[in-house]
């Protein structure tokens, strides 16, 4: 039903339950328990779980499809991180021990298509956990995780706390608690007798909890501060400087996106960003004879490939991807440079680029694009610039009126000078429109490919120049000519702070009786 999720229509996307869902979350309760000895829900219990807390119950959805459920309710903390059972704590499963003024958030349930495993699923339903306990100023997540390979591989320790130890040092590996591990839960005990009927995990029950970053520990539960962990209210944005090499297929080249985006991915980045005309490598894979048109042209058979990965991985990897820029054949048979922005819940944007370079006009018969739009994310609007389009101020404007806080530039430059005009236009856009800008760019060389044989970048993102940010504009930056990833939390409510009440007020103090953009495109 769902993989490899090809119905360009169809988003995921995670919103809260209510009682129309009931039917599908029965049917995805039946599919997750088959082959089990636990059964899954009827309509009484989530009847209740949605009445009683309905903040609390999340469905993720593919299309009109229930794909993953996850249910909570609020307790307090002397009952929740006390030895329990879950018929006991969750009421029967009806979450009638629902405490309004609970200090803890209880996990009683998540489970996920087994169709629509890969995707990502049960982090965005846990994702939606933490946000709810942070906007609800709790103290944090718990829950009792299952061991479902427990029966199986007991023998080989001499515990159930062997067991997880074994796991908690990455000795072994579980399906689940691995990845509530890797989620940011930490182990609080271990609850026998916790689900009797979960035969698999021989009645134990994980005790798991996550701590809220944005209230205080107090008391003995009380933890030292963890360095190297996200802020909140942060976008946090991954730019790849990309090497340019030959490639023998499409494959190899999966492969090496596949990576970058799984590595950004690690990190919890928000976005990933890769670099202009990246995908020219694919010329590489067979030598084409002919003009450097012919050339470019031919890359464009590889579009839709390319935008099926690029969207394949946003959905599997849960990070929204601004996907360079490849070139594109239109209906009326002209070629465009044009991006790709790939959102975590399976939309896809185009944005082509307006101002081709005088290069890329004669060597490759590149056509403009008429269109610059603020594209809506799960992170607030932004936009995408390709290259040479940060060096016209007015698109910048445009976007901005939009409502766009961070601005996308992947760019391709073949020498310091070229990256240099690049840079500095970004930076001014920066400063004059006070948001956000992110650059990517290639590096290295691409024998036999025309246009595309050297490469000069310095992948960077950059900031408005003002006390709230960093000293010189410059929150990421990277070395010159080398392969590597840059990182940095940008902060929407400081941008906002510095365009109402900054050292200037570039936007506020526009003289609209005397100028404004005037866009005349779609």
């Amino acid at each position: 039903m769902c993989p490899p999720f090809s119905d360009p229509n169809q988003r995921l996307f995670v919103r809260n339950a209510s009682l129309s869902d009931l039917s599908g979350i029965i049917a995805l309760s039946r599919r997750v328990y088959a082959g089990t000895d636990m059964y899954g829900y009827s309509r009484g219990p989530l009847t209740g779980q949605i009445n009683t807390f309905p903040d609390g119950q999340f469905v993720a959805m593919l299309g009109d499809t229930v794909v993953g459920y996850c249910a909570t309710f609020r307790i307090a903390g002397d009952i929740a991180l006390a030895p329990h059972d879950w018929t006991s704590i969750t009421g029967n499963g009806y979450a009638s021990r629902h405490d309004p003024e609970g200090d803890w958030l209880y996990g009683m349930e998540v489970c996920v298509d087994p169709e629509c495993r890969g995707y990502r699923i049960g982090e965005r339903l846990y994702n939606e956990r933490k946000q709810l306990c942070q906007r609800l100023g709790l103290q944090g997540v718990v829950f009792a995780g299952r061991l479902p390979t427990l029966r199986k591989r007991l023998k080989k320790y001499e515990s159930v706390q062997a067991y997880i130890e074994a796991v908690k040092s990455k000795e072994q590996s579980d399906p689940v608690l691995s990845f509530q591990l890797h989620n940011g839960f930490e182990v609080h005990g271990v609850i026998p007798n916790y689900l009797d009927t979960d035969h698999d995990s021989m009645g134990y029950g994980v005790h798991l909890i996550w701590r809220n970053p944005k209230v205080p520990q107090a008391g003995p539960e009380a933890k030292a501060k963890r360095y190297g962990k996200r802020m909140p209210d942060t976008v946090r944005v991954g730019t790849v400087q990309y090497q340019q090499r030959p490639v023998a297929s499409f494959d190899e080249f999966s492969d090496i996106v596949r990576y970058f985006v799984d590595v950004v991915s690690t990190y919890k980045g928000d976005f990933v960003v890769f670099p202009e005309l990246f995908t020219l490598q694919l010329l590489s894979i067979e030598r084409r004879e002919g003009s450097a048109a012919d050339a470019f042209a031919a890359v464009t058979h590889y579009a839709g490939r390319f935008r099926d990965l690029m969207r394949d991985l946003a959905l599997r990897y849960n990070i929204n991807i601004i996907a360079g820029s490849t070139p594109v054949r239109e209906e009326d048979g002209t070629v465009h440079n044009t991006a790709f922005v790939c959102l975590r819940d399976g939309q896809v944007f185009t944005q082509p680029k307006i101002h081709p370079t005088p290069n890329e006009a004669y060597w490759w018969n590149v056509r403009g694009g008429n269109r610059v739009s603020a594209i809506e994310t799960d992170c607030g609007p932004i936009g995408v610039l390709i290259c040479y389009d940060a060096e016209f101020p007015e698109l910048t404007r445009h976007l901005v009126d939009q409502g766009v806080q961070i601005v996308f530039v992947p760019f391709c430059t073949d020498e310091r000078q070229s990256y240099l005009r690049v840079r500095y236009c970004c930076q001014a856009r920066a400063v004059e429109n006070q948001v956000y800008v992110v650059l990517s760019g290639n590096v290295g060389n691409l024998p036999n490919v025309p246009n595309m044989e050297i490469q000069y970048g310095q992948s960077c993102i950059l900031t408005p120049c003002d006390f709230p940010f960093a000293r010189d504009g410059i929150a990421a930056d990277t070395e010159p000519n080398v392969e590597t990833v840059a990182f940095a939390d940008l902060r929407p409510e400081v941008l906002i702070t510095a365009r109402n009440s900054g050292t200037v007020k570039n936007l506020q103090d526009r003289r609209h009786d005397l100028y404004s953009v005037n866009w005349r495109g779609e």
